[in-house]
């Protein structure tokens, strides 16, 4: 392990120690709400970028997974299930969904694939819409407490985005980044690019279905057709591009600015945010592919030699 590794981890540590303080240093519920709420969206994010940054697979469907896992945990945790059991019930079933649709998908590739997904995602909110129009409610409200739904989406944070690091520096992970520089390239090598390709959408989709099934146990009430809404697969892509896609630093960094711009804007502009943040990702696409962290490159490029962390000079 080399020195960046153990400062990169002592970081996640401190950060972790931090975030489990929270809610003893603060019983406000909005701003306990607002860091649920930032970790929803770092492990939906990091959880999209398993396949769309390291796999380079552009995935529209991602709401596919966040809502099957969402409705799958709500419907038998509402049902008398306990929560554990429903929460794996809805990763497993979105895995499921993910290997029933990947083969045939996977034989599309580029924006076709990208089609085919958002297809699929749009497929699901209109029929879940259709055959469950009525808004699911908690029964047991007078037992509603937030403190541990936080604490359950900082453990689902830390797992995705553990599972992620452990993942990308595999075996398995390496083969996956060799299938986005090139697939021919790297079924040349012995490489199998549907089965890398299906295990990164496997990891992905079971994430997701995770985050949805604790989407479900957080909300009092809601449509159940709400988490297949396409703004699912969006804000995480946007937030992974925005942040740097194809790093596990990328998604929590992209998290973080969204959820902290958009209340700004929101409080401020209102419904403008949204035209806001389509022209920031436009941007971002467009003249910064590597988002933030790439930007953050760039200007310690720029920075003078003296003026780099590492390159002080001690005067005598």
């Amino acid at each position: 392990m080399n020195r960046k590794q153990i400062v990169s981890i002592s970081l996640f540590v401190i950060a972790i120690v931090v975030l489990a303080l929270i809610p003893v240093v603060t019983e406000k519920d909005s701003t306990i709400n607002l860091f649920i709420l930032v970790l929803l969206y770092i492990s939906i994010s990091s959880s999209w970028n398993i396949l769309g940054g390291y796999t380079g697979q552009t995935n529209l469907g991602h709401a596919a997974f966040f809502g099957i896992g969402s409705l799958t945990t709500r419907l038998l945790w509402i049902d008398g299930f306990p929560l554990f059991p429903s929460l794996l019930a809805g990763g497993v079933v979105a895995v499921a969904l993910a290997l029933l649709i990947g083969i045939p998908a996977f034989k599309l590739r580029g924006v076709y694939f990208a089609i085919g997904t958002l297809a699929l995602a749009q497929i699901l909110n209109i029929t879940v819409g259709n055959i469950l129009p009525e808004m699911s409610y908690n029964p047991a409200l007078s037992d509603y407490q937030l403190v541990p739904r936080y604490y359950l989406f900082l453990s689902l944070a830390i797992l995705t985005i553990g599972s992620a690091y452990f993942l990308v520096n595999s075996r398995w992970g390496l083969g996956m980044m060799a299938v986005r520089e090139g697939e021919d390239a790297a079924e040349s090598l012995g490489i199998s690019a549907l089965q890398h390709k299906l295990l990164a959408l496997s990891v992905s989709a079971f994430f997701a279905g995770l985050v949805g099934g604790a989407f479900a146990y957080y909300h009092v009430s809601y449509y159940l057709n709400m988490p297949f809404s396409p703004e699912w697969t969006f804000d995480p892509m946007m937030m992974a591009y925005i942040g740097g896609q194809g790093t596990i630093i990328g998604p929590i960094i992209g998290s973080v600015f969204f959820v902290g711009l958009k209340q700004l804007l929101v409080w401020n502009v209102g419904e403008y945010h949204l035209i806001i943040f389509g022209t920031l990702f436009i941007l971002i696409v467009l003249f910064l592919p590597g988002g933030l962290l790439e930007a953050w490159e760039k200007i310690k490029k720029s920075l003078p030699r003296w003026f780099k962390p590492g390159n002080h000079r001690h005067s005598k």
